[in-house]
């Protein structure tokens, strides 16, 4: 299943002869400007797919989770489509020549990410198969309209009579009706008929009409888990939208379009306009990939490829089964409980359970909180935060960055009940983020309405940092609070995705916090000190360089350098090159990426001192932690940043230092669990190839890094509270001899 990801030339591995001394070899001399030390960042995130796909196909996870697993997928092929192959060809079409830092072309990657994408449908659709096979073991039936019994049959045929008929908009294909517009992803029956004793065919478009409230899979019964596709159930009732016209065939089909439709912002005098702009080009912008149903002619396959304007031979793509997987959510959503992992339900953090005392006094009198979600509850920790800012008389302002938000989330409402309750309320919205544009517009929109003072960042920067900074006049004079984090404010997100936060009231920190507002605020940056935060695109990138040089150094000198780097991407080359150095000079170096990985471990003398691994599992990796040993003195970081070039020199990222001893050993706690997960981890291999860890635990049952971290937090918490109780004990016995 594995497959590598090196440069065609890896094995002509450019090694200058070296001399023999004291009878050994001396370590060999690398060219680090070499294209065959680096890994391609899309071939590397399509081996993160096929690490996604694994968990579908493993049958230790349950079966409704192996076909999230496979929608997952689907989705994440799709995303990849329009934004990564769209800006391949993007680059191919304005004659972009210069080669990635693993020597390819645009052209080059886009052919070899096709053959690699057409390697993985081929096992997406064998595990499809699979798992709609043990879906009717179990009871559940997606099945074919021809497959219903005939009752069946007649409650669909009236549900799509009363329901879906009256929203088809068949549309003929001829001179007088010129090819139809196809959105993005939408779902399309190419049906061909005619009139009876006559041999002329017409063609004819129809949009499935997703998203008007009818799910994709329909419901048969009134009891039971039966469905069937809502594109089958109206392939099969062509006669009633063709009537008198025979139905020679039908085939479904689907569009993919680029979503790098930008304009130059930096130029513009309205940014909002200019992304208003792109969003409509998004619409019509060129298509990326053709998916057909297999079994379409050959005439109508060419004819869809040739009015698409795309490359037959390499642009379209055979469907075997369910096109659009992406819409298999639905059945992985199905309630029953024995299908899916043992329900989680984030807890209350430990040292806010229970304490209803003000969330700033509980930060203020006992220090830093560090937060780990989804294990602990967003809701009962940032959404708290800011609800008690916004209704805290004592609270003068709030503000913070919003990259990604929810309609379901808390986080709109309580910055708008700051603003009705006289705060001062700055929110930086990002509007690039990709396909986010729309909903952040509404939100922007609507927090100015309430009189919140929204800024859209610096001009040629995203802002995706995760940060609120609340002033509050406390008892002995101002003091500032603050959140940051590695997860959007995102309800949904923060209970799938696995991040990280801090609250505090750290003096140094937020003074740092202070500059970094006025500089989205303001959109320049005068020469800006920072004593603790290391921010992009200013401080960020040369301080890790920095940092990992200082490694090098204390390992010539006292042999212990040691680096652990926890991030979703490593794909800056500096980095990259940085920490090959590292190896060489004999720093141990532990790099937990998530997806794409331009770096090879393993390699004698260049990188024997580095390990990769990958962790796939219930909750997707989102956390970054840095954490450098530094002669004893360690250093931990958390914050938004990848070690990607955009998060580095293009987005304004923020890191913060993590320096409570507890919460240091907090962090620790999460490397250790997750460099030795023996269940969700792959190990990468010299020529990038990842093989999962498949090791028995020593006298423990083999459990992943997530499971570990839920139990750690109902620990922590059912601690916690017995800890409480007895302190409620003792006052109440206190009180009872005071009164005696």
């Amino acid at each position: 299943m594995e497959q590598s990801v090196m440069p065609e030339n890896s094995e002509n591995i450019k090694q200058e002869e070296q001399p023999v001394v004291e009878g050994k070899q001396e370590k060999q001399h690398f060219d680090l400007t070499s294209s065959q030390w680096y890994l391609n960042r899309e071939l590397t995130w399509l081996e993160f797919n096929r690490r996604v796909l694994h968990e579908g196909q493993d049958t230790r996870t349950p079966l409704l989770e192996r076909v999230m697993f496979l929608a997952i997928l689907g989705s994440n092929l799709d995303e990849f489509f329009m934004k990564r192959i769209g800006g391949l060809k993007q680059q191919s079409g304005a004659g972009f020549r210069k080669l990635t830092v693993d020597g390819r072309t645009p052209n080059e990657q886009i052919s070899e990410c096709q053959e690699s994408v057409r390697n993985i449908l081929q096992a997406k659709e064998e595990l499809e198969r699979e798992l709609l096979g043990c879906l009717r073991e179990r009871g559940i039936n997606l099945l074919n309209y021809q497959d219903l019994s005939r009752e069946q049959q007649q409650e669909a045929d009236l549900y799509f009579h009363d329901n879906i008929y009256p929203l088809l908009t068949p549309q003929g294909m001829d001179p007088a009706h010129p090819f139809p517009f196809i959105s993005n992803l939408s779902i399309n029956l190419l049906a061909v008929t005619r009139y009876e004793n006559d041999d002329h065919s017409f063609l004819n478009r129809i949009k499935i009409p997703t998203g008007v409230g009818i799910p994709r899979f329909i419901k048969v019964g009134s009891t039971g888990f039966t469905y069937i596709r809502f594109e089958d159930l109206i392939a099969n009732n062509l006669n009633i939208v063709f009537p008198g016209l025979l139905i020679e065939s039908y085939a479904l089909f689907r569009v993919t379009r680029n979503a790098i439709t930008e304009q130059d912002g930096d130029k513009a005098n309205d940014l909002l306009a200019v992304i208003e702009t792109a969003l409509r080009n998004r619409k019509f912008a060129e298509i990326v990939r053709l998916e057909v149903e297999v079994g379409m002619k050959d005439v109508h396959r060419g004819m869809l490829a040739a009015e698409l304007g795309i490359d037959e031979s390499k642009d379209v793509f055979t469907v075997k089964g369910i096109i659009g997987k992406r819409d298999l959510f639905q059945i992985a959503d199905l309630d029953i409980p024995e299908l899916h992992y043992p329900p989680h339900q984030p807890l209350d953090h430990f040292r806010l359970a229970e304490d209803s005392r003000s969330i700033f006094h509980i930060i203020r009198e006992q220090g830093a909180i560090l937060l780990q979600h989804p294990y602990e509850s967003f809701t009962s920790t940032v959404q708290r935060f800011l609800r008690e800012a916004s209704q805290d008389p004592k609270v003068l302002a709030i503000k913070m960055t919003l990259y990604r938000t929810s309609a379901d989330s808390g986080i709109i409402p309580c910055l708008l009940d700051a603003a009705k309750n006289g705060k001062q309320v700055a929110v930086v919205v990002e509007l690039k983020a990709r396909f986010d544009e729309s909903a952040n517009i509404r939100w922007a929109e609507h927090l100015e309405e309430a009189g919140v003072h929204v800024t859209y960042g610096v001009v040629g920067l995203k802002t995706h940092s995760k940060v609120i900074f609340v002033v509050r006049r406390d008892y002995n004079g101002l003091r500032r609070y603050a959140h940051i984090g590695t997860g959007n404010y995102h309800a949904g997100t923060a209970r799938r995705y696995s991040d990280i936060g801090i609250l505090t009231c750290d003096s140094m920190i937020t003074e740092d916090l202070t500059e970094l507002f006025n500089y989205l605020t303001t959109g320049y940056a005068p020469d800006r000190k920072y004593q603790k935060l290391l921010p992009s695109p200013k401080v960020l990138k040369k301080a890790l360089l920095e940092k990992i040089n200082r490694e090098i150094e204390h390992q010539k000198s006292k042999k212990n350098g040691r680096i652990i780097f926890k991030t979703n991407a490593l794909e800056d080359k500096d980095i990259t090159v940085a920490l090959y150095r590292a190896s060489m000079a004999g720093v141990k170096v532990d790099l937990i990426v998530r997806d794409s990985c331009r770096l090879r471990p393993g390699i004698p003398d260049l990188s024997e001192n580095v390990r990769v691994i990958s962790i796939v599992g219930r909750f997707l990796e989102h956390s970054r932690i840095y954490y450098f040993h530094n002669g004893g003195n360690e250093e931990y970081f958390i914050g938004s940043a990848d070690i990607m070039t955009r998060n580095l020199e293009d987005r304004v990222e923020v890191i913060t230092p993590v320096e409570p001893p507890d919460l240091r050993v907090e962090l620790r706690k999460i490397l250790d669990a997750q460099l030795n997960d023996q269940r969700s981890a792959w190990e990468m291999q010299p020529d990038g190839i990842y093989i999962q860890r498949n090791g028995q635990e020593d006298g423990e049952e083999q459990i992943s890094c997530h499971e570990k971290f839920i139990r750690q937090a109902e620990k922590r918490l059912s601690d916690a509270l017995r800890q409480f109780k007895l302190r409620k004990k003792k006052i109440i016995k206190r009180k009872k001899g005071q009164v005696k």
